[in-house]
């Protein structure tokens, strides 16, 4: 496990703010461990820190944050032990792996999420409004926007009928994402082709398998945002377009992404760390879900496969990739 703090937290001074009051008068400062599994791109970062820096949060002076980066999901534990080792006052979680693993390490240290799917599903909140328990965060709803990506698909491609579906690690959230795939393909009469990996060298033998796919759906999971760029490069050399969960997916040269705006979310899991470390329940604070949600196209990726996008898509389109 890889631990640092991040530097150069810097930001608005809100001197009325208790925990800045505590900092001031030399109380302990508070510490704060983030748990993800492979190194998570820059902007999830640069976003946790725009939260952190709006409610006063500065590195230092009144909190310190543990980054705990696990090589792979199977490290993930013992990375999550480490953290509980230093003591960490909240434990901030990045996908469904490191939600799993710290809600099960943590004991009575409270559990921030980002980018799960659904923590009901899985079993570790009573609802979504009043968790009930010793989580709280922000899901992703990617199991919820299946039926979206396939209809994009559909639209770019109107001839489609065979969909490989590239999942991570199984989890409960990984079943319940693949059962709403399932439902979707049903709609659009699309046939799933369901592949799963569990490290690098699985997705490069997933993609091939996926060969004679009419697309590829890669689901948002930790390990393949860290193999984004070899992913895009796999897809297009097997000529086969790609629907992602998240942009960064089709920044790397992927042909499309639908999904949440994980900058907004990371910012907002922010502000849940804060009324903890203020002296909030995760039982009491309710989980929230994506208000931004972003649709990208790579035409660069889109014209090496020799596809054209209609106006349609493209006006629709977030951003488009040129």
């Amino acid at each position: 496990m890889r631990r640092r703090k991040f530097i150069g937290l810097v930001g608005g001074t809100l001197a009325a703010w208790p925990l800045i009051a505590q900092a001031q008068q030399g109380a302990n400062i508070k510490r704060v461990g983030f748990l993800r599994a492979g190194a998570p791109p820059a902007t999830f970062i640069d976003s946790f820190r725009q939260g952190l820096r709006e409610l006063g949060l500065i590195d230092g002076q009144n909190i310190a944050i543990e980054l705990g980066v696990a090589a792979s999901v199977a490290e993930l534990p013992k990375a999550a032990a480490e953290l509980v080792r230093l003591k960490v006052d909240v434990i901030f979680t990045s996908g469904s792996p490191s939600l799993l693993v710290a809600s099960k390490a943590a004991g009575t240290i409270p559990v921030v999420f980002v980018g799960a799917i659904d923590p009901v599903a899985t079993g570790l909140a009573s609802s979504l409004p009043r968790p009930g328990g010793n989580v709280t965060g922000l899901t992703a709803m990617h199991a919820d926007l299946s039926g979206k990506r396939l209809q994009l698909l559909k639209e770019l491609l109107p001839n489609l009928a065979r969909v490989a579906v590239l999942s991570g690690t199984a989890t409960a959230a990984t079943a319940e994402f693949v059962k709403e795939a399932e439902l979707a393909a049903r709609t659009f009469s699309v046939d799933l082709k369901l592949l799963s990996a569990r490290d690098p060298a699985e997705i490069e033998s997933a993609i091939k398998a996926s060969v004679g796919s009419d697309a590829l759906l890669v689901t948002a999971d930790v390990l393949f945002t860290s193999y984004r760029t070899r992913i895009a490069e796999l897809a297009l050399q097997h000529r086969l377009p790609t629907m992602l969960g998240f942009r960064e997916l089709a920044e790397a040269g992927g042909l499309m992404a639908y999904g949440p705006h994980y900058g907004d979310l990371y910012r907002r899991g922010a502000g849940h760390v804060y009324k903890i470390l203020l002296g909030a329940k995760p039982a009491d604070l309710p989980i929230e879900q994506p208000t931004k949600f972003e649709f990208v196209i790579n035409l660069r990726t889109a014209k090496a496969l020799g596809l054209t996008v209609p106006p349609s898509l493209l006006a629709r389109a977030d951003e488009v990739i040129e």
